[in-house]
């Protein structure tokens, strides 16, 4: 019988990559987005995370439907930059809706249900943005951070009931969101000089969604039997440049 994992944002970037390369290893997967979800293989499950009162009974509907969860994987996410000066509630409140509380209710209502089973795998896909932070994206930043804080506590939570929790922290990456205000922000010369040129990314290029799919892939998989609690740093070496 095949594993099953539930994948948010896997309409497009990143969560979109991680359902192909589940489907690939084998996986059932539930695709999960307020976007058509079209990969081949992938089962589509409409779903706005930030709406967290639906999410137990929606992961009743994915068991009902393939099977019981071995994994989920919290990718959905949005960037909305706003200066301090610019900064409104609503847009503030959704970026965290999205990004740090919609993924830990739902990580709750698949955890459980795999603690009580006696085992599972949940990641998170967070940022770099965890813990560097960059003017204009305050809510990113916030939420990222919280949803790293919120993984290390869900690891301590269920570790005993043998469900391993852990978080996958991009930097650059080719998909839509680094498009802002019209401009890909990967083609940009400021791009070019400072991340490439300069190498402010040890590897002077950004990543593909496939590159950061495959360090999800493994936590996920069989093969992870001991971290748990931990942050993957997926970012080319551009953390530990200066």
């Amino acid at each position: 019988m095949a594993r099953v994992a539930a994948v948010t944002g896997a309409a497009n970037g990143i969560g979109r990559a991680v359902a192909e390369r589940l489907v690939a290893d084998g996986y059932a997967v539930a695709g999960l987005d307020i976007e058509e979800v079209s990969s081949a293989g992938v089962t589509p499950f409409h779903c706005d995370v930030g709406q967290v009162a639906g999410h137990d009974q929606l992961i009743a509907d994915i068991e009902d439907r393939l099977g019981p969860l071995d994994a989920l994987v919290n990718a959905a996410g949005i960037s909305i930059p706003q200066s301090l000066a610019d900064l409104d509630p609503a847009t503030y409140q959704r970026q965290l809706d999205v990004m740090a509380t919609g993924p830990v209710f739902l990580a709750r209502a698949a955890g459980l249900r795999m603690a009580a089973r006696g085992g599972g795998r949940i990641v998170n896909v967070t940022s770099i943005h965890g813990t560097h932070s960059e003017a204009g994206c305050i809510a990113y930043d916030v939420a990222k951070g919280g949803l790293e804080a919120g993984t290390r506590t869900l690891a301590i939570e269920l570790g005993r009931s043998g469900v391993l929790v852990n978080s996958v922290a991009p930097g650059f990456v080719n998909t839509r969101m680094s498009v802002v205000d019209g401009t890909n922000q990967l083609e940009t010369d400021d791009f070019r000089e400072i991340y490439q040129h300069r190498a402010k990314i040890a590897l002077a290029r950004a990543s593909e969604p496939a590159e950061i799919a495959a360090a999800v892939a493994h936590l996920v998989s069989s093969d992870n039997t001991y971290i748990t609690g931990a942050r993957l740093l997926v970012d080319g070496g551009l953390a530990v440049t200066f």
